[in-house]
């Protein structure tokens, strides 16, 4: 049964919350999205890594600062961020992503139209330097699993539908998600690139529901320096990806997948 949800507990509807690390030279073009909003929301700039000149950056966009320490990676940079959002809702609005002026505005929508649900994900693009890619190979793969999940719905609270659309790979960008903040969701401090993914498949597993708005309303800027690209050169990618997939199928099966995971982002279409 589909009812108008409340607002979920904080003084605020909905914040962007940016985990900004080090000195972003996109900072600026993701704080002008944010701040284009035709619904717009408080931003909150969360990070471990400051530089002379982002408080002042800060300031511009009239944006909230809060720094803590010691940087001890992206997860505790998360983890901290989303501690800090006082808001029902809230975006980790990663620093290199344009978000389009209509992402809060039909984020926000589709909350308003289910009380189950918990996580709200968007369609995407990808900007690679100053190229707009709406269509690839791996862009197309990614939508088919996320139909897979979905299967033409809005909403899938049923568990088995949730753990679906994660089985064969993660195909929910990360920036593009939004959560209630009363879930008390945390992400895994150790892990460096599936972090999102691990958080995800746990989030199935309980009470609620997953919503998706498939208009692409956040532009996902691949380049060398992200914390995936690094990931993947390290190793890192492979790892946690087989780690992932054991934990949801058998042996063989699961190194099938993350095989050809590693093919997929070998040859650059995925990170």
């Amino acid at each position: 049964m589909k009812s108008c949800v409340a607002t979920p507990p904080g003084t605020l509807p909905h914040s962007f919350v940016v985990p900004a690390y080090g000195d972003s030279p996109h900072l600026r073009a993701c704080l002008d999205s944010l701040r284009a909003q035709t619904r717009p929301s408080p931003i909150l700039i969360c990070s471990s890594t400051p530089y002379e000149g982002l408080q002042a950056l800060a300031d511009e966009y009239g944006a909230r600062m809060f720094l803590h320490s010691p940087n001890a990676g992206i997860g505790r940079d998360w983890n901290v961020a989303l501690a800090e959002a006082d808001s029902g809702w809230v975006t980790l609005a990663h620093q290199d992503d344009i978000y389009l002026p209509r992402f809060t505005e039909q984020t926000l929508t589709a909350a308003a139209r289910d009380s189950r649900v918990v996580m709200i994900m968007t369609g995407y693009g990808e900007l690679l330097a100053t190229q707009t890619r709406l269509f690839s190979p791996m862009l197309l793969v990614k939508r088919i699993l996320l139909e897979l999940g979905f299967l033409g719905r809005d909403v899938i609270a049923g568990v088995a539908a949730r753990r679906r659309l994660l089985r064969f790979g993660c195909p929910i960008a990360c920036p593009s998600v939004t959560l209630r903040t009363d879930i008390g969701l945390r992400f895994r401090e150790d892990l460096k690139v599936n972090l999102d993914w691990e958080s995800w498949l746990r989030l199935a597993r309980q009470p609620g529901a997953f919503a998706l708005v498939r208009e692409t309303l956040l532009m996902h800027r691949i380049h060398a320096g992200s914390e995936t690209s690094g990931g993947i050169r390290r190793g890192v990618r492979a790892r946690e990806d087989m780690m992932m997939f054991e934990a949801q199928w058998p042996a063989p099966i699961a190194r099938f997948l993350a095989g050809a995971y590693a093919m997929s982002y070998a040859t650059g279409e995925d990170s």
